[in-house]
């Protein structure tokens, strides 16, 4: 049990850190945040009133004119499932003329209209002499605090945003150095490092949190080249230590087939890895080079496959449960094909050789990972549905890639602990 102590704790850090993230009911919360620029009250007022006649300022708004009695449509750079500018439709409240204003969001031509239901913001300005002080304000329910700390952040961008316009009478889109590959790379060695204690302060417990990074970095790539796939113009990788790492696209899925494939391939991907890896292993008779041992090739695919496995598990929050939601439509098939998925990384970790009570904790774990709900955001309209072949070739796609990588765990474990 001792020996299996530092692995049950970074499974609970993760399931903790992955539920205050995601699904913990914070709420109605506040972000707020404050800048004070030295300039006219008029000018700052005519740059953060939608109505305002320099209310196109930021690099990122497009246009921003009136349609209807208190109404503002907006046009946004940020582009939408078709490649078209993102619109919304706000409705503004001047509560102190030229110094506050309320705000709501009626429409949006990406997000469906229930996203904004509890959102509301407020931006007042305070003179103080020969600086105008701007508080910013956004109230909304979440689930997470995830996406309550990526508004704080983006406010900050924007206040920093408009104190260069300000300042030049230029605002350039900003550069989110914590995006920046170099800033990523850090992550991801800041990352291995916090994960070394948990496999032990030795020379082992170094490689087993390298080649754990590897792994993560090789998932990921997966995503981001499916996205590349399907046209998206952008593609980045936020690198989270401890809990790994996430793949972001440039726009919204367009279709089911899309979302599907997408989860998939970071899986996906790294299956294609497995049998080189066991060719490569059983050719050079488990020495294959002086650098590297066929030890930690063994190593490099019990945890490949451990990974992938745990990112197929049929949970809302998981790809294998991405996958699920988009191949299986009734709540029928839904059930018996997450079942399925389930029997057989159960009949891996009974091939391995895991305990009973092993099994059973890691069910009961998967139960608490299911009632952190599907979350996500409706898009405003319906994503295009898939036709039968692509639900065919999904579906074996998420069955190949479970058993490859439960193949993989199985020839390592053999090999290793024989």
């Amino acid at each position: 049990m001792a020996t299996q102590a530092p692995a049950i704790a970074l499974l609970v850090i993760n399931v903790g850190l992955l539920w205050i993230l995601l699904a913990a009911p914070i709420g109605l919360r506040t972000v707020r945040v404050h800048g004070s620029f030295r300039a006219s009250r008029a000018k700052v007022w005519h740059a953060i009133f939608p109505l305002g006649t320099s209310a196109d300022w930021h690099p990122s708004v497009l246009t921003s004119l009136p349609d209807g009695s208190n109404r503002v449509r907006q046009t946004y750079t940020h582009l939408d499932r078709h490649g078209q500018p993102i619109e919304r439709l706000l409705e503004v409240t001047e509560t102190l003329p030229g110094t506050e204003y309320d705000a709501r969001v009626l429409d949006d031509s990406a997000l469906d209209a229930a996203f904004w239901n509890d959102f509301r913001e407020r931006r007042r300005l305070v003179e103080d002499g020969e600086v105008v002080h701007l508080t910013i304000e956004q109230t909304d329910r979440y689930r997470g605090v995830a996406f309550l700390i990526f508004r704080f952040f983006a406010l900050r961008r924007e206040v920093k945003a408009l104190q260069q316009w300000l300042e030049t009478g230029q605002s350039k889109p900003a550069r989110v150095a914590f995006e920046h590959p170099l800033v990523q790379c850090g992550l991801a060695l800041l990352s291995t490092l916090l994960l070394w204690p948990f496999f032990g302060l030795t020379r082992n417990g170094l490689l087993l949190s390298s080649l754990l990074t590897l792994v993560i970095v090789l998932h990921e790539l997966g995503h981001m080249a499916a996205y590349r796939a399907f046209g998206h113009k952008t593609v980045r990788m936020i690198f989270v230590p401890l809990l790994g790492g996430v793949a972001i696209g440039g726009r919204p899925y367009n279709s089911l087939f899309e979302v599907a494939t997408c989860a998939l391939m970071g899986a996906g991907m790294s299956a294609f890895l497995i049998p080189v890896a066991i060719v490569l292993h059983e050719a050079t008779g488990g020495e294959v080079s002086a650098f590297v041992s066929g030890t930690a090739v063994l190593i490099f695919l019990l945890i490949l496959g451990a990974f992938n496995l745990l990112n197929l598990l049929p949970m809302n929050r998981f790809d294998g449960g991405q996958v699920l939601r988009q191949v299986f439509h009734s709540p029928v098939s839904r059930t018996a094909g997450s079942f399925l998925i389930t029997l057989i990384i159960a009949g891996v970790g009974w091939r391995i050789g895991l305990s009973t009570a092993a099994l059973l904790a890691g069910l009961a774990v998967f139960a608490l990972l299911s009632m952190m709900g599907s979350g996500g955001v409706k898009p405003r309209h319906r994503l295009d549905e898939m036709t039968g072949g692509q639900r065919l070739l999904s579906g074996l796609g998420l069955y190949s890639a479970v058993a490859l990588h439960g193949y993989a765990i199985v020839y390592a474990t053999d090999r290793l602990f024989s």
